[in-house]
C-alpha cells in the first residue's frame, strides 16, 4: 500500500446539495416505518438519520467497480484492497431538518490510517460531514470507513453477548426486499446486499450482508422512541456482520450518565452497538 499517495487524499473536500422529498420520505416510512402512523409529508420534521438519503452519488454505470461502489481514486482515496465497510461512526444534532428541505453536505477526508491486523492489512478512512439547512448547521457528522481484503472463507470477529434485563427488547425482521429497499432508496449498489452469488462466492459471505447505516437507523427509531425525542449524540459501529433472513434484534440498556447504550443483534451475539446521549433541558 502507498501510504504516501493515500496521505494526499486527506484534507480533499467536496460539497454537495441534496434533498429528502416528500415522495422519497414515504418511500422511507413505508420501508422503516410503523404501517400505523402517516409518512412526514412536506415541511414536517425529517426523522433523525433519514438525511443519508438526501445526497446519492450519482456515478455512471461505467464508474462502478466490480463490488458496484464507485471507482478508485473520486473523492474517496485509491484504497488497493476489495472489501470497504461502513464501519462507524458520530453525529451530533443541532438545528432541526424538515421534508422537502434544501440541504448542503461539506465533507472533507480528516484521517487516512493503514494497519496490519490478524485479518493482514486494513486502511481507515475518517470523514467528515456538515450538514447544513435553510436554519444553518444541522448535522456535524463523522464517517468510519475500513477497507480490508477479502479472506478466503467468512471468519467472523470475536462474538459480544447481548445485554441482561434490557429496558427494551424487540425484534426486526431482515428480509431481502428491505435489503433492497434500503439500497435502492441510498442509491448504493454496493453487490454484497442484495446480490447473492457475488456475496457469498467473490466475498466469501455466509449471506447478504444488512446495512450498517440501516441498522444505525433501526436503532436510532428506537432510542427516540424510548426517551421521546432525538438525541444530541449518536454514535455507533459495527462489532458483527448481520445477514438477511434470520431476524435483528435490537435492544437497549440505560447508561448512568442519562443515555441509552444499544445494540442490534441475534439470538447469540450482538451485530452493532450504538450511544444515544440527550443532554439536560432548562
Amino acid at each position: 500500500m502507498d501510504q504516501v499517495n493515500l496521505s494526499a487524499w486527506e484534507g480533499r473536500s467536496q460539497t454537495r446539495s441534496g434533498c429528502v422529498s416528500q415522495a422519497q420520505a414515504a418511500q422511507l416510512h413505508a420501508t422503516l416505518g410503523n404501517a400505523r402512523t402517516l409518512a412526514p409529508t412536506q415541511c414536517e420534521p425529517l426523522p433523525a438519520l433519514w438525511h443519508w438519503c438526501a445526497f446519492p452519488m450519482s456515478t455512471p454505470m461505467s464508474e462502478l467497480s466490480k463490488d458496484g461502489h464507485p471507482g478508485l481514486g473520486g473523492f474517496l482515496p485509491p484504497v488497493l484492497l476489495d472489501r470497504r465497510m461502513w464501519a462507524g461512526g458520530s453525529l451530533r444534532f443541532g438545528a432541526p431538518l424538515r421534508v422537502g428541505e434544501l440541504l448542503e453536505a461539506r465533507s472533507s477526508i480528516r484521517s487516512i490510517t493503514e494497519k496490519s491486523g490478524a485479518s493482514g492489512p486494513m486502511v481507515f478512512v475518517t470523514v467528515d460531514h456538515a450538514i447544513y439547512g435553510e436554519k444553518g448547521l444541522a448535522i456535524s457528522e463523522r464517517q468510519d470507513i475500513v477497507y480490508l481484503e477479502i479472506p478466503q472463507e467468512f471468519s467472523p470477529p470475536r462474538k459480544r453477548d447481548m445485554p441482561r434485563d434490557p429496558v427494551l427488547n424487540r425484534t426486526v425482521d431482515m428480509p431481502e426486499t428491505l435489503l433492497f429497499r434500503y439500497s435502492a432508496l441510498t442509491f448504493n449498489a454496493h453487490r454484497i446486499h442484495y446480490d447473492l452469488p457475488y456475496a457469498q462466492e467473490v466475498e466469501n459471505y455466509p449471506g447478504l450482508v444488512v446495512h450498517g447505516p440501516l441498522q444505525a437507523t433501526l436503532l436510532m427509531q428506537e432510542a427516540v422512541k424510548h426517551r421521546g425525542r432525538t438525541p444530541d449524540h449518536f454514535d455507533f459501529r459495527g462489532v458483527h456482520p448481520a445477514f438477511a433472513g434470520a431476524p435483528l434484534q435490537i435492544a437497549a440498556t440505560e447508561e448512568d450518565a442519562g443515555g441509552l447504550s444499544l445494540v442490534t443483534g441475534t439470538d447469540t451475539h450482538q451485530c452493532m452497538q450504538a450511544t444515544a446521549m440527550w443532554e439536560e433541558t432548562v
